[in-house]
């Protein structure tokens, strides 16, 4: 009886700890979540989280650092303290109560804030020194890794495997980043299916009827790009794919074809008015314009007045088609277009192609079939139409109510990720069921030919991913913070448009994220621009309202030109994969042509109308400048010593379109 008395006892204490436990433990565990990393001079914020038992009396508790207490005010058990900041090699919190009894510590490292460049500066260095895309990204995601450590001597091993396993896995989690590779993948599979059933051939010799030589051919590959406007990753994969077999016969070189790619991708996206850029655009600036007091105008309306300052795009797309008209080059694209002209290949090119960015497989036309057009036209085009309506019908599910938004705001607010890879999916399927149909192909050569695409793809997917992870290492380390305290000093108002621009353009060059820029600077320069302004006296002015239009334009503008830049950018990578180039020879060909564009749009179009010059009067005049400089830097590379006859390729094939 006794026995079973006491074990009653026992399950009825046991029943009441078990019911006490989470009271107890919220009660007496208070967290403080604070960054793993502080960088010296930069301020960050910390999240404190205390529960308290119900009735229980409402202490003060204050929060010690640097020597400095400061109070705590909680909502809901949270409270969140700004601006705190580290001079120290570690960052020490302490909670206490007002009793001075020590709640919770915690403690991260601190580093000087410029380290926090150093591994995106170092992988751009690495790459273009060596030439070698792959170990340039591991080293800098190892330093990062380390950095992230607070370079602690022990850690040096750690953060070596930690570049798979922590940075690489991380960027592989990112359900997006998985839709642009899946994406990717079924691009590749299409083309491989369409380039052996004789389709890339036929569309190249149909294409080639309107092409008359290589200007032309360059003018047409700028303007596909110009028409495929609402996506850039789209737009890249597209026009590189349809175009390569084209300008390889006209001896264009491909790291022309990348240029032409790229300069048409991202620009294009970035002021057009129904792109997959819009929506999160409009987004970043009404989000922005929430911190703004006085300021009467809608987040669209702003969009739409910035795109008259966006110089850089717009100067972007300009550039291409001086160049393709011309027929003009300088610098390493001159002698990578002579090197095309002349049919040579020199040791580095050798060496860059052990590194390509598109393993090529070189997948001929199947000997013995016709070479119809329209297996290669109606597969891209499935794959252009269904990815445009997917954006539209998932823009639609977002806002629920399509009747009462214009199609500006249905676009803006699709998800592209899932339409691509529909499109991408949708494209494969008719690629394959039109070769069958036709019986150009055995079902074993085909699945054989789509795994050769694939293949293709793996490279390049190896790169993007090891750039996603360097892009989560900057992350940890608050790089995007430290440049942003660059100009974190008082400005005059027309400076900022100029100090906006050039502090975007080196951080989406340092981080290879023109979207992750915009993300980070649009909250901060709208702000900005509109206190500086009110500061003098010229808010709502409308002589001086171009100020704040040209700001926000700086920083898409910005984002676009270090993107062009930096070997890092996911539109850079997939312009070199697109067009069969060699990542580093694409960059290495493609940063005189974007610095060159980029001085000019500084010098003759932000900084004059900042100062009151119209915005129009600036475009012209730095249509000239380039004009200009395109006449005097330019030469032709068939003009070349050596050079030889470029093929008339116009007809000479016989190009059978009804199949």
């Amino acid at each position: 009886m006794k026995t079973r008395q006491l074990f009653g006892m026992g399950g009825v204490l046991l029943a009441l700890l078990l019911l006490l436990a989470p009271a107890i433990s919220r009660a007496e565990t208070p967290s403080i979540d604070m960054p793993g990393l502080v960088l010296q001079g930069i301020p960050f914020s910390v999240t404190l989280n205390v529960e308290r038992e119900s009735g229980e009396p409402e202490l003060p508790l204050w929060l010690e650092h640097a020597g400095r207490r400061h109070a705590l005010t909680f909502t809901g058990g949270e409270a969140v303290v700004e601006g705190l900041l580290s001079n120290t090699d570690n960052a020490e919190l302490t909670l206490i109560d007002d009793s001075g009894t020590v709640l919770a510590e915690v403690n991260s490292p601190a580093i000087p804030a410029w380290l926090s460049v150093v591994p995106a500066l170092l992988a751009i260095v690495l790459a273009l020194v060596f030439r070698q895309v792959i170990l340039a990204l591991f080293l800098a995601i190892c330093a990062g890794g380390w950095l992230s450590y607070g370079m602690a001597g022990n850690k040096a091993l750690v953060s070596v495997l930690d570049s798979v396993n922590v940075h690489v896995l991380t960027a592989a989690s990112d359900s997006e980043h998985m839709s642009i590779v899946l994406f990717c993948l079924l691009i590749g599979g299409m083309v491989g299916i369409i380039s052996r059933n004789g389709g890339t051939v036929g569309i190249a010799n149909h294409i080639t009827r309107f092409v008359r030589g290589r200007r032309s051919a360059q003018t047409t590959t700028g303007l596909l790009g110009t028409a495929i406007f609402f996506d850039d990753y789209a737009n890249a994969l597209i026009v590189g794919n349809t175009m390569r077999n084209i300008t390889d016969r006209l001896r264009i070189s491909r790291e022309k074809l990348a240029y032409i790619v790229d300069s048409t991708a991202a620009p294009v996206s970035a002021i057009l008015l129904v792109t997959t850029w819009i929506g999160f655009q409009v987004g970043l600036i009404d989000e922005a314009l929430g911190q703004v007091d006085g300021f009467e105008g809608s987040a669209y309306g702003v969009f739409l007045s910035a795109i008259s300052y966006s110089f850089y795009p717009i100067l972007a797309l300009l550039f291409v088609f001086m160049i393709s008209l011309s027929g003009r080059d300088f610098g390493p694209m001159l002698k990578a277009e002579i090197r095309a002209v002349q049919q040579q290949q020199d040791a580095d090119d050798a060496l860059t192609d052990r590194e390509a960015i598109a393993e090529e497989a070189s997948i001929d036309a199947k000997p013995g079939i016709p070479h119809r057009a329209l297996n290669a036209i109606i597969p891209m085009t499935v794959l252009v139409l269904t990815t445009l309506g997917g954006i539209w019908y998932t823009g639609m599910e977002e806002l629920g109510h399509p009747a009462q938004y214009s199609l500006r705001d249905v676009f803006g607010n699709g998800d592209s990720f899932t339409a691509m890879m529909w499109g991408s999916l949708l494209s494969t399927l008719v690629a394959l069921i039109m070769t069958q149909a036709q019986r150009l192909l055995s079902m074993d050569e085909a699945a054989h030919y789509w795994f050769e695409g694939v293949k293709s793809m793996l490279l390049p997917i190896t790169i993007l991913m090891m750039a996603w992870a360097l892009s989560s290492v900057n992350e940890s380390l608050h790089t995007s913070d430290y440049l942003v305290s660059v100009l974190s000093d008082s400005l005059t108002p027309e400076l900022i448009p100029v100090s906006v621009f050039l502090l975007s353009a080196f951080t989406a060059f340092a981080t290879g994220s023109s979207w992750g820029v915009m993300g980070i600077m649009m909250p901060l320069v709208v702000p900005l621009a509109w206190a500086v302004l009110q500061h003098h006296g010229l808010a709502g002015n409308p002589e001086f309202m171009h100020l704040f239009y040209a700001s926000v334009a700086a920083v898409l503008a910005g984002a676009v030109w270090g993107d062009h830049c930096s070997p890092l950018a996911e539109t850079t990578l997939l312009a070199a994969m697109a067009s069969g180039c060699g990542l580093v020879e694409h960059v290495r060909t493609q940063l005189p042509y974007a610095l060159f564009v980029g001085v000019i749009a500084t010098l003759f179009g932000i900084v004059p109308v900042a100062y009151g010059l119209p915005w129009w009067l600036g475009i012209a005049i730095c249509a000239l400048a380039m004009a200009l400089g395109l006449r005097v830097l330019g030469k032709r590379a068939e003009d070349s010593p050596g050079a030889q006859a470029v093929p008339a390729v116009a007809a000479t094939t016989a190009v059978d379109i009804t199949g």
